[in-house]
């Protein structure tokens, strides 16, 4: 039984290849089962629906890009940084994950696409991994804390410049639907054809962000 385990993580790092290099087109269940060396059935004994294993693949990046958030917006040697400085370190960083694995950041975010609610049949006892169904992390499980850790840093930064009555998860639900989009251009060329650059990031996008974070939560000298 010892070898059942790791033929999940097996699935789901070819997964993450194939996400990374070829983009979330190609995560087919059988692509994935053949590239892993198993028959196509084998993965339903992990995963019962292609989209739990497409959600499987999807936390990986939010591993990912939660461990890369955490260290851009850790202290620096000389001090804590303030929350603004936090909050575009974080929405940099965000964008960057976007240019630099367009395939995975597509998929991390395709709710529709991915199973949210459920990663196993609720009527299973333990797993071959040793986990029960009711109990496997969910995708949810990934996604939210990254939300109310960004909801924190947009209160703490300029409360004074928010629009009377507005809630901070709003503020920072449109800060997020902006950078979300700055990323999504960015990557399909549009905003750098625009902006007549050809270099992937750079100052121009440094300075879009900033510009994204000023309109947001008012600029830093006002």
């Amino acid at each position: 039984m010892d070898h059942e385990p790791s033929l999940r993580d097996r699935l789901i790092d070819v997964g993450v290849d194939l996400v990374m290099t070829e983009g979330s087109a190609a995560l087919g269940l059988r692509e994935i089962a053949r590239r892993a060396g198993v028959s196509h059935g084998a993965p339903r004994r992990y995963f019962p629906t292609h989209q739990s294993l497409l959600s499987a693949i999807a936390r990986r990046g939010f591993a990912d890009l939660a461990a890369r958030i955490k260290a851009a917006t850790a202290p620096t040697p000389d001090g804590a940084r303030t929350p603004r400085e936090q909050v575009r370190a974080m929405g940099r960083e965000y964008v960057a994950y976007a240019l630099e694995h367009r395939g995975m950041f597509e998929l991390m975010f395709r709710h529709d696409l991915l199973d949210s609610e459920k990663e196993a049949p609720r009527d299973e006892t333990a797993g071959t991994d040793g986990k029960d169904a009711a109990d496997r992390p969910r995708l949810r499980e990934s996604t939210l804390p990254m939300f109310e850790a960004f909801v924190g840093l947009v209160e703490r930064c300029r409360p004074e410049h928010a629009p009377a009555g507005q809630p901070p998860a709003v503020t920072a639900a449109a800060l997020w639907t902006n950078l979300h989009g700055l990323a999504q251009l960015w990557t399909w060329g549009s905003l750098p054809l625009a902006l007549g650059t050809t270099t992937p990031g750079g100052d121009h996008l440094d300075r879009i962000v900033s510009a994204v974070l000023d309109a947001h939560l008012g600029p830093v000298d006002a």
